[in-house]
């Protein structure tokens, strides 16, 4: 990878942004303009490729001790990275929030996890309104009552405030039958979920070629 000052200046991410719009520059380019330099051991471009990895992840919450793990991160540049993305986040809520009406909404939001060769269980939590408030990964491995525990699952719903949550989980072996495990798992979220006061909406399963909503098959 090249440093950035032995880019032809066109091909730096600010004049690119100048010349072309901001459209025009990849992720990594765009945290590169952001960042602006990097530091004496470490590249910008170096480091801006270390963030986009992270950001790749849609499900992903990034935080603040995150970035700061990053070779070449301190505490400015890491805040300077969290403050865009807080920006982005309010001007996306503002005008495109992400509304559930129906099991098949779910599915932009976990569709990179429906080709992992592990089972990840995914709680999605929501507004009042039905809109999502955040999608994170509770576990990833074989699920049994032991790893899918009710206040892992609700303790991101809690801090978010939210109405109620939708849970989803992959089948790498490309089943959509729900296992005597499934069920009894959303059975006991389920119960949790009612003296929490937050609802669990569905339970789905989803795999290469589809999915499967337990509310739709009456299990939920």
């Amino acid at each position: 990878m090249k440093m950035m000052k032995d880019l032809p200046a066109h091909d730096r991410p600010r004049e690119k942004i100048a010349q072309k719009g901001v459209q025009a520059l990849t992720n990594t380019e765009l945290i590169e303009s952001i960042l602006g330099r990097g530091v004496q051991n470490r590249d910008v471009r170096a480091i801006a490729h270390d963030i986009a990895a992270l950001l790749d992840d849609p499900a992903r919450q990034i935080r603040y001790e995150d970035l700061l793990e990053i070779g070449g991160m301190g505490p400015t540049k890491a805040a300077q990275i969290m403050a865009c993305l807080e920006l982005g986040r309010r001007r996306y809520e503002t005008g495109s929030a992400v509304k559930i009406q129906k099991p098949e909404d779910v599915l932009p939001l976990v569709g990179s996890y429906r080709e992992k060769p592990q089972e990840h269980f995914i709680c999605i939590s929501l507004s009042g309104a039905g809109e999502v408030i955040q999608t994170r990964v509770i576990t990833i491995g074989i699920l049994n009552h032991s790893l899918v525990h009710p206040r892992e699952v609700f303790a991101g719903a809690i801090t978010d405030r939210a109405a109620s949550v939708i849970c989803v989980h992959n089948h790498p072996s490309g089943s959509l039958d729900a296992s005597p495990q499934d069920i009894a798992i959303t059975r006991q979220l389920q119960e949790a979920g009612a003296l929490l006061g937050i609802q669990l909406l569905d339970h789905i399963i989803i795999t290469k070629s589809g999915f499967s909503s337990l509310k739709e098959k009456g299990l939920v």
